[in-house]
């Protein structure tokens, strides 16, 4: 229990990004199938949004264009939004430098899982409905988090990199060394890697059946333990901070009154 509520320390090691990845994994994978079951849209899927940007500029369909443009603008913002609250952090020496973008995630995710069904109504220019592009954000925002913990090496909301990894590793284990020698040593395969990749992969199917499984039967809602395990994850680190959020805060409270008068 104790490791589970420190997963999103700013001190990291390859077990806890195991961990913290599979877990994140496993929420892209309830999150992604249940915008399909709603959407009939993979809204982590962003090379198949590339693809239809792409075909929509050639066929002069300009609403596939919009909507792919849409998806992939938030999903950059996401990732991009992820950065900057990293960056901030870091430079501040705050414990809760993988925090605050999980805690942003639990915010989106908690109102969209109480109100969703409003967001289906709101129209954007992207021709698509806010769900699309708040979803997107929510993807790119949690696949950065699990690039910046993990120095790169874990994705979270798409398989194709995990797929590849685990598909080498099986290469290398098949491959018969006939004849190795110093100069041509044999090949070995990676069993680290290769469990991180199929872990990887089985969290985001075992979320995906979950994801849809509680989208069809409970709605929206069954977002709402997602959003609540990562406000668990977060907040530890967050908590201990405590005494130098008030530092940072209060100093631009206090300007901000003696500017008002």
């Amino acid at each position: 229990m104790r490791r589970f509520l420190h997963l999103t320390s700013r001190h990291r090691a390859p077990s806890t990004n195991q961990a913290l990845g599979l877990l994140l994994a496993f929420n892209a994978g309830a999150v992604n199938a249940g915008g399909f079951l709603i959407l009939e849209r993979y809204t982590s899927h962003m090379t198949g949004f590339a693809s239809q940007l792409a075909d929509g500029a050639v066929m002069g369909q300009w609403t596939l264009v919009l909507n792919a443009l849409g998806a992939l603008l938030a999903f950059l913002s996401g990732a991009a939004v992820c950065a900057m609250l990293v960056n901030w952090a870091r430079q501040r020496s705050l414990r809760s430098v993988y925090a605050l973008p999980l805690m942003l995630e639990a915010a989106l995710l908690f109102p969209f899982g109480l109100m969703g069904a409003i967001t289906l109504t709101w129209h954007t220019p992207f021709a698509v409905p806010l769900t699309v592009l708040l979803l997107s954000f929510i993807m790119g925002l949690q696949n950065a988090v699990g690039s910046k913990t993990s120095g790169g090496s874990i994705r979270t909301t798409h398989m194709t990199g995990n797929i590849t990894d685990l598909g080498m590793e099986l290469g290398k284990m098949l491959y018969w060394n006939r004849h190795p020698s110093t100069r041509h040593p044999g090949v070995r395969h990676d069993r680290q890697r290769a469990a991180r990749a199929g872990g990887l992969l089985a969290a985001f199917v075992l979320g995906g059946v979950a994801g849809a499984l509680g989208f069809k039967h409970l709605g929206f809602v069954c977002v709402v333990p997602l959003a609540a395990v990562l406000f668990v994850l977060a907040l530890p680190p967050m908590s201990r901070d405590w005494g130098r959020w008030k530092g940072l805060i209060a100093p631009r409270f206090q300007r901000s009154r003696d500017d008002a008068r």
